[in-house]
């Protein structure tokens, strides 16, 4: 063949290999033996590629292509220490070399004729090179024997050096995609693959529904804290590793970061199989690891959403999963949750509130009702509690529960905990100038973000200043959280608010938090029992006893005590005989408007009808 026809077809083949990607090297590979099949007159062309750390060949591409084998292929991957004679040359092999039909290849040939129907062949095999090293070869098969110049051979590494950079470049490619597809610490895939991966399976026509377990581990920072965070990472290694070998090859398991991760499982999942798959997956994690020395465990909450193929969009699955984890977090963690249409409402209404919580600050649209405190053996009204409402502008009114949550979530707490303090105020003012609420408290309940904010004593001194009240004229409520959740700030506020004479009460005291140590610490003048207690006074002897319990100790510390909650004339009855005179609750009076409350004000007492021994009737309203 003349030299210029050699040396085009080197360029013509630099040419179609100068543009291929991983998506394409196999046809453009095709395409090329194809082009040396015809100019070097040879009846077979192959690539192969090396693994060195599998110490294997494997076929990329041949030309002509032959027809599948009825049984596994003896070409498609041929281990170096199974291998031939002529197979185990390519391991190490740096040159060219050319396998003739003699007894010594006696075994290559024997595989050339199970594989391709060939007789006995001749075959010129090109190293791929790089850096030295052989990482393929190009293969060139002629039946019976043939000879092969030395510039046809070397035009032939010249092709094999194009081929080598082109595995080199997809090679690279590959490992740059994976890297921007996966997470460095486990090698499980990242979000964007989970994107991709999810787009895939919620297109139209595809089976579902598509289920997605959106994973949080309980406490890693504890582990991380005790152990360290090399420790910390040796565990969530171990656990992604876990869960590659208990789930299905087929499953996504993705790291979204720190101790977030989402499975999605490649079989389709109704919401009650998904639920039975969450609890198995919560039994893989909390298996025990051993890590720095310590054997320990974590548990996990999981958020479980199915999306619809063609219906519903990868943003909302992961959503509602996520809106879905949030509920089995809440109730403490290592729980399950599968998102639910119930979930769904409380969600848009959080959305909501959250779009336009902080335009109600200022438009209006807040407004207080009051709920009356009174002494069960008289109907005395004793306080007034503030409660806050939103006339939203699409839901109605809103109860406190609906956004309190949202505005302490969003940074809006403060605000919105200035607005109700300052309101409250000056309702409490314009009372006592009409000579209502003499002898009367108001109550008014502080989130934990003002009660930790440096300036609230300040501001608070303000506002009574500004209407005119003094300090034991009002009671700020706080829950028994809040105590617990910075001690030493809590004390630096509340001994400010002591110092104008303001009195404080724990609200929803006996849930759990506080302690004998939190109220000698704190400069508290009562505590509020919990509504869920005195809700079911004269149905449980347990919260008859904590009930007790708790009057008793506010007594010892000669704190106020006030039951919250009181529905039924037997819990009434009930918390007078067990010494707590104080209560407030739908059997005395619901939260009512400024309007309302100013009636029972002037009467000074509210009606009741309790049947308490030795205690005055007085007629129902």
């Amino acid at each position: 063949m003349p030299r210029r026809t050699l040396d085009s077809l080197v360029t013509q083949v630099a040419s179609e290999l100068m543009g291929v990607d991983a998506t394409t090297m196999v046809a453009s590979s095709e395409l090329v033996l194809s082009w040396l099949v015809e100019h070097f007159d040879v009846d077979f062309s192959f690539l192969r590629h090396t693994d060195q750390e599998q110490r294997s060949s494997m076929l990329v591409a041949e030309w002509p292509r032959r027809p599948a084998p009825s049984g596994p292929d003896p070409l498609q991957v041929a281990h170096f220490d199974e291998a031939d004679s002529a197979f185990a040359q390519l391991e190490h092999a740096t040159e060219p070399f050319v396998i003739r039909p003699t007894p010594e290849y006696a075994d290559y040939q024997r595989t050339i004729r199970e594989s391709s129907g060939l007789a006995e062949v001749s075959v010129a095999a090109v190293p791929l090179l790089s850096r030295g090293e052989p990482t393929g070869v190009l293969g060139f098969v002629k039946e019976g024997d043939r000879e092969w110049s030395t510039r046809e051979i070397n035009v032939l590494k010249a092709i094999a050096a194009l081929f080598a950079q082109l595995q080199a470049r997809v090679v690279a490619e590959e490992r740059l995609r994976y890297i921007a597809m996966h997470d460095d610490l486990t090698g499980l895939a990242n979000r964007r693959a989970l994107l991709e991966h999810m787009e895939d399976r919620l297109q139209p026509g595809c089976p579902g529904p598509v289920a997605a377990f959106f994973l949080d581990l309980d406490r890693l920072k504890a582990l991380n804290d005790f152990l360290g965070h090399t420790a910390g990472d040796n565990f969530i290694r171990t656990l992604a590793t876990r869960l590659r070998e208990n789930l299905d090859p087929g499953d996504m398991i993705a790291r979204l970061g720190g101790d977030e991760f989402v499975i999605v499982p490649i079989k389709p999942m109704e919401a009650s199989a998904a639920d039975q798959e969450a609890i198995r997956i919560q039994q893989l994690i909390a298996r025990r690891v051993t890590v720095g020395g310590e054997t320990v465990s974590r548990g996990a909450s999981i958020g479980v959403s199915l999306g619809i193929p063609g219906e519903t969009t990868v943003a909302d699955v992961l959503r509602r999963a996520d809106h879905a984890l949030l509920s089995a977090k809440s109730s403490g963690g290592n729980g399950v949750a599968v998102f639910t249409d119930a979930m769904r409402a409380q969600f848009e209404l959080q959305d909501d509130v959250e779009l336009n919580l902080r335009s109600a600050v200022s438009d209006g649209s807040l407004l207080l009702h009051y709920q009356p405190e009174v002494d069960l053996r008289t109907g005395r009204v004793v306080a007034l509690e503030a409660l806050v409402r939103w006339q939203h502008p699409t839901r109605g009114l809103l109860p406190p529960g609906a956004f309190v949550g949202v505005a302490e979530a969003t940074n809006l707490a403060g605000e919105l905990g200035r607005w109700v303090i300052r309101s409250a105020c000056e309702q409490f003012a314009r009372w006592r100038r009409r000579g209502l609420a003499s002898n009367v408290v108001i109550r008014i309940n502080v989130s934990p973000v003002q009660l930790v904010s440096l300036d609230f004593v300040e501001t608070m001194e303000g506002i009574l200043r500004r209407f005119g009240i003094d300090g034991s004229s009002v009671c700020l409520e706080i829950t028994e959280h809040v105590v617990v959740q910075d001690l030493a700030r809590t004390q630096v506020t509340l001994r400010g608010l002591k110092r104008m004479g303001v009195q404080i009460a724990i609200d929803d005291f006996g849930t759990g938090y506080s302690s004998l140590s939190h109220l000698k610490a704190l400069p508290v003048d009562a505590v509020k029992i919990d509504r869920g207690f005195v809700q079911r006074l004269g149905a449980s002897a347990d919260d008859l006893a904590i009930v007790k319990s708790i009057v008793g100790l506010a007594g010892s510390f000669g704190l106020g005590v006030v039951g919250e909650g009181v529905e039924t004339t037997v819990a009434a009855r009930t918390l007078v005989a067990l010494g707590c005179y104080r209560a407030q609750g739908f059997l005395i009076a619901r939260p009512m408007p400024a309007d309302e409350v100013e009636k029972h004000l002037a009467a000074g007492r509210i009606a009741l009808d309790l049947d308490l021994p030795g205690a005055a009737r007085t007629p129902t309203h």
